[in-house]
């Protein structure tokens, strides 16, 4: 007869599988589109319009990359109230979601002129790259309201347990995306504008479509509530405070992955070029790692929600099971098929051999980066944002930069994927020893 305790942990691996399986397919649209929308302006005559979506879409992919706390806070205090079982807490956490994106989306509509003023500033580009560049933002940025209003649907479904209505959402988004992007540049002969207004169209029809499954798979949560609930002092205190935390955590994140590239750019083309290829690599092990930091974050905020510290240190256990078990894998797919993949990316000779000169850190960053993508999703779920930004701090500003300085004369290029394992070791490490505090913390809240 089956004890209780391994009933619990094959309950617990069907949730991991059933959240991290659904977030693993929508975080893979996202690149795939990319790749359709630089295919469409490739076949152009012209490589400008090609540079014009790469300047556009970095600018937006910057913005919208820091205003992932959205998603991010949503889903933990929405799962904290799950597990709580306070229904009405569920409800504020999404309009407070909203009423925020909304602001945050006004704001960039309202400032889109000296934001593009600034962005064209700082970034580099021939003046018809950038022309083009801006024809693309200026039709782009009205997609805002849509973009950050589903952040805060996607972490509210994924807070209530909910996977598959973000997957699906995601997926008629991007099909109707690159639709659109195939009426629009070879129907109606636009360019880097058809490409920027088919994201207007999908974006808001997502945002229709969350509306529509909130209504209709979750009536009891739609409610009114009176101005002061929502404007609870407490609550939206703590609301701002997990926000800005985990905002600080993702700027400097950033940061560090801009002076990854931008030191690969002083290296020279090559450099520069397959730095961004075996970045690549990172990028596909990320897809996978983060739907189980996703899981991480649902999970582990109901069982925090719900005060039950021995269900949340067997979540917190199983989700570095399938995480490293993901992360070995990977490892293993990369050294299998490292050169086969290149050849995929790029058919240039130099390219591939200067690539095998640097394959040993990409076969390894699965093993170093892991326990950070865990870690994250557990402190998400757990709302232990100064935690998180704190070790994003040190790990970027004391352990990253240092390791390359101190380095970079005698290792030159390996000197910067020296430095970048080393601050996924770091942020993991430091997770793990904050942990040890945080989980002493009172796990009953108080809505």
């Amino acid at each position: 007869m089956m004890q209780n305790s391994e009933i619990e942990i094959r309950a617990l691996n069907k949730s991991i599988i059933r959240l991290s399986l659904p977030n693993i397919v929508t975080n893979i649209t996202v690149p795939l589109l990319g790749l359709v929308d630089l295919a469409l302006m490739g076949q152009l005559d012209g490589s400008e319009f090609i540079g014009a979506i790469a300047l556009g879409s970095l600018i937006f992919n910057v913005i919208y990359s820091g205003f992932n706390f959205l998603r991010m806070g949503s889903s933990g205090f929405t799962a904290q109230a799950w597990g709580a079982k306070f229904h009405q807490e569920v409800t504020l956490v999404l309009i407070r979601s909203l009423i925020v994106a909304l602001g945050l989306a006004v704001f960039l509509v309202l400032f889109q002129y000296p934001i593009q003023w600034l962005s064209f500033m700082i970034l580099d580009g021939s003046e018809t790259v950038t022309g083009l560049a801006r024809e693309y933002f200026y039709v782009r940025i009205w997609a805002a309201p849509a973009t950050l209003g589903l952040y805060a649907f996607f972490g509210w479904f994924l807070g209530i347990q909910n996977a598959k209505i973000p997957m699906m959402i995601a997926l008629v988004i991007n099909l109707i995306n690159i639709g659109l992007n195939f009426l629009f540049v070879y129907g109606f002969h636009m360019t880097v504008a058809g490409v920027a207004l088919s994201t207007v169209f999908a974006q808001y029809t997502g945002l229709l479509m969350a509306i529509y499954f909130l209504f209709k798979k979750y009536p009891e949560y739609v409610r009114k509530f009176p101005l002061h609930d929502i404007l609870q002092g407490q609550a939206i205190l703590k609301f701002f405070k997990v926000n800005a935390d985990i905002f600080i955590r993702t700027v400097l994140l950033l940061l560090t992955l801009a002076f990854f590239t931008n030191v690969s750019a002083r290296h020279g083309d090559d450099i520069l070029a397959v730095n961004t290829l075996l970045f690549q690599f990172f990028f596909i092990f990320s897809y996978f790692e983060d739907g189980f930091a996703f899981a991480g974050e649902a999970l582990t905020g109901k069982a925090f929600g719900a005060g039950n510290k021995i269900l949340l240190k067997k979540t917190v256990s199983r989700l570095f099971y399938w995480g490293w078990g993901a992360a070995f894998a990977t490892s293993l797919v990369f050294a299998l098929g490292f050169g086969a993949l290149m050849k995929v990316m790029t058919n240039s000779p130099l390219l591939h051999e200067m690539a095998g000169n640097y394959s040993v850190w990409v076969l390894i960053i699965p093993l170093t980066s892991c326990a950070a993508f865990i870690w994250d999703g557990i402190f998400v779920g757990v709302t232990a944002s100064k935690e998180m930004r704190n070790a994003m701090m040190v790990s970027s500003l004391f352990i990253f930069l240092p390791a390359y300085y101190l380095t970079a004369g005698s290792w030159g290029n390996d000197a910067l994927w020296f430095a970048l394992n080393l601050f996924m070791i770091s942020r993991g490490l430091m997770m793990w020893l904050m942990w040890q505090r945080v989980k002493k913390q009172s796990f009953r809240l108080s809505f």
